[in-house]
C-alpha cells in the first residue's frame, strides 16, 4: 500500500463515519429553528382546483377546509397595488393579452368563467367570484393565516411593498418569502429579514450536493422551509419538458435524488420544514407524508383534508 493510501483511507473512513453520525444527530452541532407554525394543508393558488385561482372565494373555500397555509404569487399594477396573480401576463387567466403592470387595479379584467387546473390537466375549476384580489385584502381577511408569497420578477418596488404590508399587519413570522431565483431572494431578505425564507432552486441544488458529499451536517442553513415538488408527479400531472422521454428521465433522476428519507429527516431535525407541491392525488399525499414531510400543497384542499382526517393527528417531532 502506498503511503498516500495508508493515511487517506483511514481519514476517509473517519470522515464518512462522522458525516453519517451527525446526519442522524444534527442537533449536536446546530440549534434547530423553532417553528412559528406547522403547515399540514397548503392551498396552491388559494385552492385552484375547487374555485377560480387566487380569488377570495377560493381562499374562503380553503379556509373552510382548515387550510393552514395559503400559497400565492404577487405582481404590481400600474398604480402600485400588490395584486395576487400567478401570471405576469393576464391572457391565460382572463383572455386579455395585457401585463398586470400595464393596468390600474380597478381596470383589471375579470377571470375567465373556468380555468384549467395546471397540475391536473384536463380538469377545470369554476366559481362565482371572478375578481382578482389585493394582497392587503387577504391580510385583512385572514390576519393570522400563514401565507407563502412568491416573487417571480426582480421588481424592487413590489418587494418593498410586500415587505411593508407584512410589517404593517404584524405578519413577519407567518409570511414566507418564496422565489426560485437567489438574486430575487437576496432582495427580499434585505427588504424584510424577519420573514422566514424558503429555498431557491440554486440553494436546493447545493443542499442536495452537500448531502451526497457528506457535508450537509457541517453547514449552516438559514432557510426555514423547503417547498419542493414531489418527483412522483413528473410525467403524470407535471410536465416540465415538451418531450415525453425527457419527462420520464427527469422523473427517474429526480426521484432518486430527492426522495431520500434521511435527507428529509435531517432537515426536519434542524427545524427546516419540508412541504411538497403540487399534489392532487391521495397516492402522492401518502408518498409525501411517508417521507416525513411537514405538509403538502394541493389544488384540492377538500381531498387533502379528508386524507389528513383519516390519517389522524401528526406525530410529535422529536
Amino acid at each position: 500500500m502506498s503511503p498516500l493510501l495508508y493515511y487517506a483511507l483511514p481519514a476517509l473512513g473517519s470522515y464518512v463515519m462522522l458525516s453519517f453520525f451527525f446526519l442522524r444527530r444534527p442537533r449536536l452541532l446546530h440549534t434547530p429553528w423553532v417553528p412559528a407554525f406547522r403547515p399540514r394543508l397548503g392551498a396552491h393558488r388559494g385552492g385552484s382546483g375547487e374555485r377560480l385561482e387566487n380569488t377570495m372565494e377560493a381562499m374562503e373555500n380553503s379556509m373552510a377546509q382548515r387550510a393552514d397555509l395559503l400559497e400565492l404569487d404577487c405582481h404590481l399594477t400600474r398604480d402600485g397595488v400588490v395584486v395576487v396573480s400567478h401570471d405576469k401576463n393576464l391572457f391565460r387567466q382572463t383572455g386579455v393579452n395585457r401585463d398586470v403592470g400595464s393596468l390600474n387595479f380597478e381596470d383589471l379584467p375579470l377571470l375567465k368563467e373556468e380555468l384549467e387546473v395546471y397540475f391536473s390537466p384536463g380538469h377545470f375549476a369554476r366559481g362565482a367570484d371572478r375578481h382578482m384580489v389585493r394582497l392587503e385584502d387577504l391580510f385583512r381577511r385572514f390576519p393570522r393565516t400563514p401565507m407563502s408569497v412568491e416573487v417571480k420578477e426582480r421588481n424592487e418596488e413590489l418587494i418593498h411593498k410586500i415587505a411593508g404590508l407584512v410589517r404593517h399587519y404584524d405578519r413577519n413570522e407567518i409570511t414566507i418569502w418564496a422565489s426560485e431565483k437567489s438574486s430575487i431572494m437576496k432582495k427580499c431578505k434585505a427588504a424584510n429579514p424577519e420573514m422566514p425564507t424558503s429555498f431557491t432552486l440554486s440553494r436546493g441544488f447545493w443542499v442536495l450536493l452537500f448531502y451526497y458529499l457528506g457535508l450537509l451536517p457541517f453547514i449552516s442553513i438559514p432557510e426555514k422551509f423547503l417547498i419542493c415538488f414531489l418527483p412522483t408527479i413528473i410525467n403524470r400531472t407535471y410536465f416540465p419538458f415538451s418531450r415525453s422521454g425527457l419527462n420520464q428521465l427527469a422523473a427517474v433522476v429526480a426521484k432518486w435524488l430527492i426522495m431520500r428519507k434521511s435527507l428529509i429527516q435531517h432537515l426536519q431535525q434542524r427545524g427546516v420544514q419540508v412541504v411538497f407541491w403540487c399534489l392532487n392525488e391521495e397516492s402522492d399525499f401518502e408518498a409525501a407524508f411517508n417521507l416525513g414531510a411537514t405538509g403538502v400543497i394541493t389544488d384540492y384542499p377538500t381531498a387533502l383534508r379528508c386524507y389528513l382526517d383519516s390519517r389522524g393527528p401528526p406525530a410529535l417531532a422529536s
